[in-house]
């Protein structure tokens, strides 16, 4: 049972939208130009250019080589459809547009694009369904509402609910559509949150009362160490991996053949409310079996696999395998491009064997939470199997080369997977890729140095960018070879010497042109959509600079409410300044009665430290308040002067040490600058809606 300090209030994570519609110019093929939907004021900007003759070169081969003749997931993804959802937009409670599938009709529109590698776009129209799926009877889907799936298992006397989305609004709309056809005259009876990533959860105050689940009619079950990961992953390096997400994600990139055609996992990230329900049952034991409304169920944990707190779950009744995010229909990330740390790949394929041997031998469909279900035990077998091998093999593989001296900047050009394995559409690289999984793994076991003493104390790129410009002859003689290399279509080469150039002269605005040329056309290529978002986020900020308006947290006051004592402390030592600590001195003891909780926190050193269980024995400050009546000081409503003067909280000692304290915050602003020369574009955000999911809870995937 969760502690009091555990139980999360509602967590709606708002943000700015700053997403940009509006049309592309295309200056080789102006009968190209695509229109995106308009979704706020502004255009994309005018100088996106088609693709060039080696692009379209690039992806007429993969056409060639790719196994289009094997459509089983095509099969499969139709199978069972009961009824397609009628409406295309699913609006928000707060007014705006909360989820559009709309935007996507252009992947089912053509059967190729010249600025889309034909791969992606067969992932963007599987990912194009959009309604409610039978798996068997007795196990339903609802398919296409959000970045995940949400998926409904009969119980004895109503609906045992897997994963929730990520929003109220569409969670609401699943969970409607669901009862207009199969479920209308019976309750939800449990929910199960496979893990801590926020599209399989933030969707549950759509569905599900809280007081339903205080009160026990509701059990919201959840793997160990659930809400310490929910919190901590999204908080201490929150800000930066909000600002890294505009490239993952490609959150300024109209959804267009030239833009944002799709993330992989589903079509997007939906904006709405979102909130946490605190679990009420954990799952603690590696292998643990208990009924959930009748239904006897077999819990995996297998943590440290997509994510760090991760539950697979088999339904013997039914022959039917959960495999909650660690299966899905594509190679996940070892390494995310938004950051987190490096995922353990041999873990996950020892989960995955595990799973295999405990349930797949007798398992007859298996179903996940993102894509479409499995059916059939050879094929159920034939998918486990090969996943098995996908994140075994990058492990060994790039260890083997890392062993003989491969480096972290080399092993993306060595390492490559089995023919085998990229002959199988499941294994394709729709999420992570090998070419940055493959980093993440050398990441993870030797670090980011490659052993060259000249790397070891490197000049920062700014710094050392100036040189490389006098020694290769000036701005003039770079942008010539880099147009030529343009020209030739070896735009990796032509990024080496742009980059250098752009960050010696971040004024250069020939030079900045030029480098989102080059990044436009290496995003064409791509098949990842992480790498194509990245690339062409990139040029994109090179062009019209970084969207200035309402600043977007995934540190927002219900979340810093929802963290431990312990958590929350541990943030402050983040958000505090070392160089105004310097000189400072200070020892405060925190007593939270009404949980029991004793901290000392010491400012020493310039560094804020805290450790749980002490007191000391003459602090500065003796700092008495309830854990209840901190939060509200935690999450901003109100200020700890107020508790003071209302008597909510007690000090002894110097109270100036407080204030000294709050003095050395500072507030993270997600719009700091990542490409040189990117500075204030003029092009305002949006409100909270379209990045609220993408940068409050996205950061999760």
């Amino acid at each position: 049972m969760a502690t009091r300090r555990d139980i999360l209030n509602a967590i709606p994570i708002t943000g700015a939208a700053f997403a940009v519609a509006g049309h592309f110019v295309l200056d080789e093929s102006p009968t190209q130009a695509q229109t995106a939907p308009a979704t706020a004021a502004g255009h994309f900007h005018p100088k996106g250019k088609a693709p060039s003759r080696h692009t379209r070169a690039v992806l007429d081969t993969a056409r060639s080589a790719l196994p289009f003749a094997d459509t089983r997931d095509f099969e499969e993804n139709r199978r069972g459809l009961i009824a397609p959802m009628a409406e295309m937009r699913i609006v928000a409670d707060a007014g705006h547009v909360a989820w559009d599938m709309d935007r996507f009709r252009f992947l089912d529109q053509q059967d190729g694009f010249d600025s889309v590698h034909p791969s992606l776009q067969r992932m963007g129209r599987l990912n194009n369904n959009y309604g409610l799926y039978e798996v068997i009877p007795g196990i339903y889907q609802v398919r296409g509402f959000d970045l995940a799936q949400m998926t409904f298992v009969r119980g004895r006397t109503g609906w045992i609910v897997f994963d929730v989305l990520v929003s109220a609004e569409t969670a609401r709309a699943a969970w409607r559509l669901f009862q207009q056809h199969r479920g209308a005259n019976l309750p939800i009876t449990a929910v199960i949150f496979s893990h801590n990533h926020g599209d399989h959860w933030g969707g549950i105050r759509g569905i599900v009362e809280e007081a339903d689940v205080r009160s026990g009619r509701v059990p919201i079950i959840a793997p160990r160490d659930f809400l310490r990961h929910t919190v901590e992953e999204n908080i201490y390096a929150g800000n930066a991996m909000n600002r890294r997400l505009f490239f993952q994600y490609g959150l300024l990139l109209p959804p267009a053949p030239h833009g944002f055609v799709g993330q992989g996992l589903g079509q997007g990230v939906s904006s709405g409310a979102t909130g946490l329900i605190a679990p009420t049952r954990i799952v603690e034991q590696d292998v643990e079996a208990f009924e959930v409304d009748g239904v006897p169920m077999v819990f995996q944990n297998t943590p440290n696999t997509e994510s760090p707190a991760q539950m697979n779950t088999w339904i013997p009744g039914l022959k039917a395998l959960w495999m909650a995010e660690n299966v899905i229909a594509s190679l996940h990330n070892i390494y995310t491009l938004r950051g987190a740390p490096v995922r353990d790949p041999l873990r996950w394929s020892k989960y995955i064997a595990e799973a295999l041997h405990r349930f797949g031998i007798e398992a007859e469909v298996m179903v996940a939470s993102h894509h479409w279900p499995r059916w059939g035990n050879a094929r159920i077998q034939e998918v486990l199997r090969a996943q098995r091998d996908l994140y075994a093999n990058m492990n060994n593989q790039v260890l083997h080369y890392a062993n003989q001296g491969v480096t972290i900047n080399q092993i993306h050009t060595v390492y490559e997977m089995p023919k085998s394995l990229q002959e199988k559409w499941y294994c394709r690289g729709y999420h992570g890729s090998p070419e940055h999984n493959s980093r993440g793994v050398v990441q993870r076991f030797l670090g980011f140095w490659d052993c060259n003493p000249a790397t070891l104390i490197p000049l920062t790129p700014a710094d050392s960018a100036p040189l490389y410009v006098e020694m290769m002859g000036g701005s003039a003689a770079i942008l010539a070879r880099g147009r030529a290399l343009h020209d030739e279509g070896r735009y990796l080469l032509a990024t080496e010497i742009l980059n250098k150039l752009v960050l010696a002269e971040p004024a250069n605005e020939a030079a900045k042109d030029l480098l989102a040329d080059v990044y436009e056309q290496l995003g064409y290529q791509q098949e990842n959509p992480g790498l194509r978002n990245s690339f062409l986020a990139g040029a994109y900020e090179l062009r019209s600079g970084i969207p200035q308006g309402a600043a977007v947290s995934s540190s927002s006051p219900d979340v810093i409410r929802a963290m431990s004592t312990e958590l929350f402390l541990n943030f402050l030592g983040i958000r505090m300044d070392p160089k105004r600590a310097e000189g400072l001195r200070f020892t405060i003891n925190l007593v939270t009665p009404d949980t029991g909780e004793r901290f000392i926190i010491e400012l020493e050193n310039a560094t804020l430290t805290n450790i749980q269980g002490f007191q000391a024995p003459s602090p500065d400050l003796t700092l008495t308040i309830d854990r209840s009546d901190l939060e509200a000081v935690m999450a901003g409503t109100k200020t700890l002067e107020a508790q003071i003067a209302a008597g909510r909280a007690q000090v002894q000692g110097n109270s100036a040490v407080l204030g000294q304290l709050a003095s050395l915050m500072v507030e993270f602003d997600p719009r700091f600058e990542v490409l040189p020369g990117t500075h204030a574009s003029g092009v305002a955000a949006r409100p909270a809606d379209a990045l609220q999911a993408a940068i409050g809870h996205v950061v999760a995937e």
